[in-house]
């Protein structure tokens, strides 16, 4: 974007110019294409989810080196996500979209054609740099081609493909180890990102104008370590409790330590470079408190969300007595009514603005976690199957109003640096919400049984205060809600609104 356009669009508070048919078709096929890729990627993520007992088997690994396929897929996005808002801004739409699918295409041959766990986890790495790069590729494009009064029902759009692909990924991926061997978890991937990248090719055309942007060699290496070491601690962190019994390299605390000391320096580097516009990430986008309070918003949902996750198949599998499969169908329903919600909450949200969606999103989420508080032995997959609805319609509810109104209330010119940031958020709270609902169901677990509780009954105690964790900062979220407002213009480019 040339520095006379970025001028001329912040005055227009973020909206884009005016676009003729033909380019609102062209506009149109390169969002579909981007939409497309991105599930695939998305699905690629999730479908391994439960497939890490089947590889521990497969490959005579113990769990804390499986754990590395989901460890370095995680390490590798935080990594990688701080970088895109450099690279959005350097390069156009077609070759940065190429790159990205190109990487993951490697990555999901590589894997498909492993041998054993080395290779494997190379390859999840490959896939990771792919995977990171396109989400915030698809954002900032929505951004940049569609005008204000059209964002909601574009971002609906894309939480289809955020809560589709997640939800159906272990139903996938439990399918295909329930009659075929893992690697065709990959092999049926292939295909489909081979055709993406194909398709795109032919298809997919420039619909922004780079510009020149610094890369700070140092903030790329401060952030490696501040993302990458908070992101790891937190995994070990859940990892280490999940398996009590294996013996840890290093002080638990170490790297997020480490984490933290270059996160500051990280931070204090940015707010340096950004005076001159040359920061990695450009802070300067919590100017906005609607950016903040929905970035806020949307780390707690991330926690829940990805908390909840973790532990749901491990309560219907170890304390109901389901499998894979049977733990898949259940929370399919919820995953595709989510993903059916997208379109219509975006709708809505172009309508009424984010409050009146958002609260009451929050709220139903946080009824699902009291909830859950309260399972056990006897708790009926049924009512299991309605809470898990229940929870996907409240977070349907928040993730495109916090998607749209954070990314419409900061300047044009800052849209690589708010969708980076935002996914390093995800990451983040991810990591945590794990990490967190992990360690609290394994010191509760272990102090019922100690007490001497049968040991499903005491995982199920452990589940519950895990669940209770989870429901009270569920609160801060409704809190969160009630503060959100819809960006000025669509796009403001006012810091404070």
């Amino acid at each position: 974007m040339s520095t006379e356009a970025t001028t001329f669009n912040a005055e227009l508070v973020g909206a884009p110019p005016p676009v003729s048919q033909t380019d609102a078709a062209r506009n149109n096929l390169v969002i579909a294409l981007l939409l497309v890729s991105t599930f695939v990627v998305f699905l690629n993520e999730t479908i391994m989810s439960v497939a890490i007992p089947h590889l521990m088997a497969d490959l005579g690994v113990a769990a804390s080196a499986a754990q590395w396929l989901t460890t370095a897929f995680l390490l590798t996005m935080a990594v990688v996500i701080p970088v895109t808002g450099f690279l959005l801004q350097r390069l156009n739409t077609r070759p940065i979209f190429l790159l990205a699918m190109s990487i993951f295409t490697a990555g999901t041959l590589l894997c498909a054609v492993s041998p054993g766990l080395e290779l494997l986890v190379v390859g999840r790495v490959v896939q990771a740099i792919g995977t990171a790069i396109m989400m915030p590729l698809l954002m900032t494009t929505v951004m940049t081609l569609v005008p204000p009064e059209g964002r909601g029902k574009t971002m609906g759009n894309i939480s289809i493909v955020m809560s589709v692909a997640p939800a159906i990924g272990p139903t996938i991926g439990g399918f295909i180890l329930a009659n075929l061997e893992w690697r065709w978890m990959f092999i049926l991937v292939l295909p489909i990102a081979i055709g993406a990248l194909v398709l795109g090719y032919r298809k997919i055309q420039n619909v922004s104008t780079p510009r020149y942007a610094p890369l700070d060699i140092f903030s790329v290496i401060l952030s490696a370590f501040a993302f990458g070491g908070l992101i790891y601690g937190l995994s070990s962190f859940g990892e280490s409790f999940a398996h009590a019994d294996a013996p840890t390299a290093m002080p638990l605390w170490l790297p997020i330590a480490v984490g933290v000391v270059a996160m500051v320096a990280f931070v204090w580097r940015q707010l340096g470079l950004q005076r001159d516009n040359k920061a990695l990430l450009d802070l300067r986008v919590f100017q906005s408190r609607n950016y903040t309070v929905s970035v806020s918003l949307m780390l707690i949902a991330m926690m829940a969300l990805f908390g909840t996750v973790i532990l749901l198949p491990i309560y219907t599998q170890n304390v109901v007595g389901l499998d894979t499969l049977q733990t898949g169908l259940l929370l399919l329903p919820g995953g595709l009514i989510m993903g059916l919600m997208g379109p219509v909450v975006g709708r809505l949200f172009d309508r009424v603005g984010p409050t009146v969606l958002a609260v009451p999103g929050t709220i139903l989420v946080s009824a699902v976690l009291w909830a859950l508080t309260t399972v056990g032995q006897d708790t009926s997959p049924w009512a299991l199957m309605a809470g898990h609805i229940v929870l996907s319609i409240g977070l349907a509810l928040i993730f495109t109003p916090v998607f749209t109104s954070s990314m419409g209330s900061v300047r044009m010119e800052l849209y690589s640096h708010a969708s980076a940031v935002l996914g390093s958020v995800q990451q983040l709270a991810g990591a945590a919400g794990i990490a967190l609902f992990i360690a609290l169901m394994t010191i509760r677990t272990a102090a019922l049984a100690t007490a001497g509780l049968d040991p499903v009954e005491a995982l199920a105690g452990g589940i519950r205060l895990a669940f209770l964790v989870g429901a009270v900062i569920s609160l801060f979220a409704i809190v969160a809600a009630f503060f959100i407002r819809k960006p000025e213009g669509g796009g403001a480019g006012h810091g404070g609104h």
